[in-house]
């Protein structure tokens, strides 16, 4: 190992024009290790880190790399505000930032059951799914044509079977005050089906998201994707940008609807809703 080199703490231009002579040398040099790196050099390193995949990667590089981008004052800064966190349950001890950081990017119910929440493990933006009991679904309090049951793959008390419709119609309505602002987001209906499963192949549905004051952008989905990670299957509804920041806040439209000319010529049956997803675009 080679001695460890000093950088000049006398300001932050300093202290950066001093790192980066050092990783110039330890670029140049032949025998240097990353762990040749002095602590506050490593500490300028992570200061740049914007993403906790960043993090995740680099930590791989070395040990000193590994303590450095594993620490808490590196993953507190990827960690929602305070309000986000306090929807963890209560019971829930964590031994670190990371390991805090890692638990939110799985699923959590909030509002009653009739949300979910998670952060993008990537980027740590904020991913947000309105329950079905969330959404405006035409008829689904009259048991004739839906039936409200418990499935072990659902993240939500209850789901919504389709049992038989004519007039299939799902509406729904997001605040962007609780997603991540300067984000561009995709929209998704996720659902399954059953043996039960028709009338669909055959109707066009059409969907859209939009803010309220500027109107939908609308298109046509089909029920026929593959399955997700978690069983579920989903259909992009659409995308739109969140700009968002400390004032700006709009609410979001979506619509999942049937809109041929005789719907109760084409009678439909066996879908099962999870609810729709708004998560940043071209993540999973």
């Amino acid at each position: 190992m080679g001695q460890k080199h000093g950088v000049d703490t006398r300001g932050k231009g300093a202290e950066f024009c001093g790192c980066w002579e050092i990783l110039t040398e330890f670029i140049n040099g032949s025998s240097a290790s990353f762990d040749d790196l002095p602590d506050d050099c490593l500490a300028i390193i992570s200061s740049f880190t914007s993403t906790p995949r960043d993090a995740f990667l680099a930590a791989l590089v070395s040990k000193s790399f590994g303590l450095q981008f594993n620490s808490d004052s590196v993953w507190e800064k990827f960690l929602p505000p305070p309000d986000y966190v306090s929807l963890l349950p209560k019971s829930r001890v964590f031994s670190s930032k990371k390991e805090l950081y890692f638990a939110l990017c799985d699923p959590f119910p909030n509002h009653n059951g009739k949300m979910s929440f998670r952060l993008d493990k990537a980027s740590g933006k904020k991913c947000v799914m309105l329950s079905a009991k969330k959404l405006l679904i035409s008829r689904v309090v009259n048991p004739k044509y839906w039936k409200w049951i418990s499935i072990p793959e659902s993240r939500f008390d209850e789901v919504p079977e389709l049992l038989n419709i004519d007039s299939f119609d799902i509406r729904g309505v997001l605040n962007t005050r609780i997603i991540s602002p300067g984000t561009h987001y995709s929209a998704y209906i996720v659902y399954t089906k059953t043996s039960h499963f028709n009338g669909f192949q055959t109707s066009p549905i059409q969907a859209g998201v939009g803010f309220q004051r500027h109107g939908m952008s609308k298109t046509f989905i089909r029920f026929d994707s593959k399955k997700r990670k978690d069983g579920w299957m989903e259909a992009k509804i659409g995308d739109f940008y969140n700009e968002g920041g400390l004032m700006g806040f709009d609410l979001i439209n979506v619509s999942v609807v049937d809109v041929a000319r005789y719907p109760h010529m084409n009678m439909k049956s066996g879908l099962i809703i999870e609810g729709i997803e708004f998560r940043p675009k071209d993540s999973r």
